[in-house]
């Protein structure tokens, strides 16, 4: 897949990094010409000085090959704007707009952006979740397609303790995405077993949280 990384600062850059390992092919665009410089002598990746909401920038970046175009920018207008110009001006299927300010995830999802991601929102849940020790915390919810990404702590009396996954009857629409066990962070197979205290990151039908949490947990 080839991806379009506009904003280069920390989370532009580990996003790209992470994308390179996952063998992507990456394009970054940042209006810092030195900060560009340093990131083509790290990553292997096409780097472009330049405005990203500048169309001529875009096309220079080759957004007429991109699959999905993630605007990370630390301005939620910059990042609005580009979302808005991947899908309209060149019909990129996918686009992911980082929201810096909470209160514009509304505008972002009702402007067309697939994937607005608030980071606070995000950080404040996990934030929430280890002080009130919640089995359950909702991450993030794509609402164009009717999903969320949930994070299930197992404790040691869950159901499925013990049991591969395979043998588990998850909710439709539903998949294990990873399993954190301490240090370790496992790709979940059918034959993975399932251990007391696993956090669980799954992807579900929005709705359908329930059913998992009853699955995993035990109770609703």
């Amino acid at each position: 897949m080839y991806i379009i990384i506009v904003g280069a600062g920390k989370i532009g850059y580990f996003l790209a990094k992470r994308l390179c390992q996952g063998k992507h092919t990456v394009g970054i665009v940042d209006k810092d010409r030195l900060r560009c410089e340093e990131i083509a002598k790290e990553l292997e990746a096409l780097v472009i000085s330049g405005d990203g909401c500048d169309p001529r920038i875009l096309e220079e970046a080759g957004i007429a090959r991109a699959d999905v175009v993630a605007a990370v920018t630390g301005d939620d207008e910059d990042n609005l704007i580009i979302c808005q110009l991947a899908k309209e001006k060149f019909n990129i299927r996918r686009t992911v707009g980082r929201v810096n300010n909470p209160d514009n995830e509304h505008t972002f999802a009702e402007l067309g952006v697939d994937v607005p991601v608030d980071s606070t929102k995000i950080i404040a849940k996990v934030i929430e979740e280890e002080v009130s020790f919640s089995d359950f915390v909702n991450l993030m919810s794509f609402k164009r397609g009717k999903l969320t990404i949930v994070r299930v702590d197992l404790p040691a009396d869950s159901p499925v303790i013990n049991k591969e996954i395979k043998d588990i009857q998850l909710p439709p629409d539903s998949v294990l995405v990873s399993i954190l066990r301490g240090e370790e962070v496992i790709v979940p197979k059918g034959d993975t077993i399932l251990k007391p205290g696993d956090d669980i990151i799954a992807i579900t039908l929005i709705g359908n949280e329930p059913q998992l949490l009853n699955l995993l947990v035990g109770k609703l």
